[in-house]
């Protein structure tokens, strides 16, 4: 039996494969839990992700010849089950950067966008045909998507099945990075190092603030913004980097 979900360490970086080659990475249950166990408990060390696909997809979304079998009530809580696993990968406090090739459709994009860092390549398409299904997106896409589309241009996006490339999707906030075919995973094992050199802390205070204070009110959002300053700003790791910036060498962080 194949291994739905390949798992590398270099370093520091963890390196997820999805790995449903015949389904194009469709997101059946197993991998879900795969994806699930990882960030529940990730392995001792890690200090960033990169996630991926295989066989020139990343992700096609929900496997639907799962989804045919479920009653209104186990398609809520699937989708709530979703919903659990897609806040575990942005809150589990790693860095989670997307290589993106090929598929990112429903799902593949609910997922994505639950990642700090998108990098398409030319072959992806971004796209929520749930509408033309007859179904409704249930992975966070409303929330997710919505929000770096807006309302307005996620409805028009799911009424007419509109496919987005990688350049398009670059500049309405879908991907970070557009770059050439095949160059996906080497920025994405770049930028992953780069952010693994950063200390522990700030990442994950910068993970878990900046979202919640998109949520909050003015007045709210800034006092959690001077309390997120106050955590980080006073730690052993704020010591080291003002000591090293001083003394001009790299700072050496927990």
């Amino acid at each position: 039996m194949s291994v739905v979900l390949k798992i590398e360490i270099r370093d520091r970086i963890a390196i997820l494969t999805m790995n449903r080659p015949d389904k194009r990475n469709a997101m059946s249950d197993g991998l879900l839990a795969a994806l699930d166990g990882f960030f529940s408990a990730p392995p001792e060390g890690v200090k960033a992700v990169i996630l991926t696909g295989t066989a020139g997809h990343y992700c096609s979304g929900l496997d639907l010849s799962e989804h045919v079998a479920r009653d209104a009530e186990g398609t809520l809580r699937h989708s709530r089950g979703w919903h659990a696993v897609m806040d575990r990968i942005q809150y589990s406090g790693l860095p989670v950067v997307s290589a993106i090739f090929g598929a990112a459709i429903g799902g593949g994009l609910e997922l994505a966008s639950a990642t700090h860092v998108r990098i398409a390549e030319p072959s992806t398409i971004f796209q929520l045909p749930e509408g033309r299904r007859g179904i409704f997106v249930g992975g966070g896409a409303s929330v997710r998507v919505g929000r770096i589309l807006g309302a307005d241009r996620m409805t028009e996006m799911m009424l007419t099945g509109r496919k987005y490339g990688a350049e398009e999707g670059l500049r309405l906030g879908l991907c970070h990075y557009a770059v050439g075919e095949g160059e996906a995973f080497e920025l994405a094992l770049d930028l992953a190092g780069k952010i693994a050199q950063n200390a522990s802390l700030s990442n994950y205070i910068m993970i878990h603030a900046i979202s919640r204070i998109s949520d909050m009110s003015r007045a709210d959002g800034l006092f959690t913004e001077s309390l997120s300053a106050a955590i980080a700003q006073t730690s052993a790791d704020a010591e080291e980097g003002l000591r090293a910036f001083l003394e001009k060498r790299p700072p050496e962080f927990r």
